[in-house]
């Protein structure tokens, strides 16, 4: 399984240089176009509006039906998409194609948990996911090195269209290397029921709802870091690339790092309970300081502050995943994933259009920077008190139970 854990590292990276490319052209595209921070922050947000919905459905697909198939037509969509928006001209046709990248990527992180759950040991998946977290964190971090650069010289449009149609020669790695499933289907034709006992989860809600706050910090970077660099900061194109690829490079690192050592002292006999959650709070915690501290420090500090904010964001990005694979186990993960995936990115759709609103109205980035923080520390609060001990829940007796109540129900 070395090399798809390799191509899903490669697919993610693509995954988020396709979602975040949007911002690095955004002060391009402003200008070109002629739209207003409302009318930007509109068009970012759209994505994860659309993925945030399509996240319920995903999560039952991966579940249902072979995974290796599930995620190559869901990766084939997005490629085009990305490709497909280099085109176009119209804010209304830009909007559309943004609604469609979400409707392929929303496939994504519940594969990543279905594979993950089922090919690795609790005491190795803090690693695993975290070299995910790290193509995750790449992806931006190219996007701003690369594509800050190649914006800059070629403009915007070349850059979605070779990165489109350049990212569907992963397919066919994927296809050979990726092996189908063995085991045969068990679930019906998109059982209602079937949810009832991850609804009925406390730490579902908690994973969920935790989740939503770590991607309020991280869309909120990911779409609006490069307009402030520049519009708030005095940047240049190629100034921004080298500051918010810094950004994106602490987080990655940290994110391999911080799995490899929680994986180090679960081995050890540390509790997965204190390893997990300790590490999601930690991350949650200081992230929210970092936000604040960097929308005030002086120029001289932001290349330190923009690392350290990486740092934290690279914390969190893995136990956001392998608490949530523990918890479900691999016959529920997907529709786990997918239920928290979808309250999840509600935060992330609401990060970019909050932010361009607030710019609007004050005019200042202190205020979105200030709301970001706010929303971590919330983070915190979830990862630590709502979400219970980090063991797989007895799905066999929660099934049971919610199909006895069903029945009840009906009878009545």
């Amino acid at each position: 399984m070395n090399w798809v854990l390799f191509l899903l590292c490669i697919s993610v990276l693509i995954n988020y240089i396709d979602r975040s490319n949007l911002s690095i052209a955004a002060p391009l595209l402003q200008s070109e176009l002629g739209i207003s921070n409302t009318q930007l922050g509109t068009l970012l947000s759209a994505f994860f509006w659309i993925y945030a919905f399509m996240q319920i459905p995903a999560g039952w697909l991966v579940d249902r039906f072979d995974v290796k198939w599930v995620f190559a037509i869901g990766f084939f969509v997005w490629s085009m998409a990305t490709a497909v928006t280099g085109l176009l001209h119209g804010f209304m046709a830009l909007f559309a194609v943004r609604l469609l990248l979400g409707v392929g990527e929303s496939i994504a992180f519940p594969s990543y948990g279905k594979i993950l759950c089922g090919h690795f040991k609790e005491e190795r998946r803090g690693f695993a996911n975290g070299l995910i977290m790290g193509g995750l964190a790449l992806g931006p971090a190219f996007g701003m090195f690369i594509g800050g650069n190649v914006v800059g010289r070629f403009g915007w449009r070349p850059f979605f269209l070779a990165l489109g149609l350049m990212a569907l020669l992963w397919l066919v790695p994927w296809v050979y290397c990726m092996p189908s499933r063995a085991e045969p289907n068990e679930l019906p034709a998109f059982p209602w029921s079937g949810w009832i006992p991850i609804l009925r989860q406390r730490s579902a809600w908690g994973t969920a709802f935790g989740q939503a706050a770590v991607n309020y910090c991280l869309y909120f970077v990911v779409t609006w870091l490069p307009s402030y660099l520049v519009r708030g900061r005095g940047l240049s194109m190629y100034a921004m690339a080298r500051y918010g690829g810094l950004l994106f490079l602490a987080q990655a690192m940290m994110a391999a790092l911080s799995g490899k050592l929680s994986d180090y002292w679960i081995r050890s006999g540390s509790s997965p309970t204190v390893v997990r959650k300790g590490s999601m709070c930690v991350g949650t915690l200081g992230l929210g300081i970092c936000l604040t501290v960097t929308v005030l420090s002086p120029r001289a500090a932001l290349p330190a502050m923009l690392v350290l904010t990486g740092m934290f964001i690279g914390i969190t990005s893995c136990a956001t995943w392998t608490i949530p694979q523990s918890l479900a186990g691999h016959s529920m993960v997907g529709r786990w994933i997918g239920m928290q995936n979808f309250v999840g990115n509600l935060g992330g759709a609401l990060a970019p259009f909050l932010t361009g609103y607030l710019l609007d109205r004050t005019g200042q980035y202190s205020w979105p920077f200030f709301a970001a923080s706010g929303m971590a520390w919330i983070g915190a609060l979830c990862w630590g008190l709502v979400i219970g001990p980090i063991q797989q829940v007895d799905w066999g007796k929660r099934a049971a139970f919610a199909t006895s109540s069903c029945e009840n129900e009906l009878a009545g």
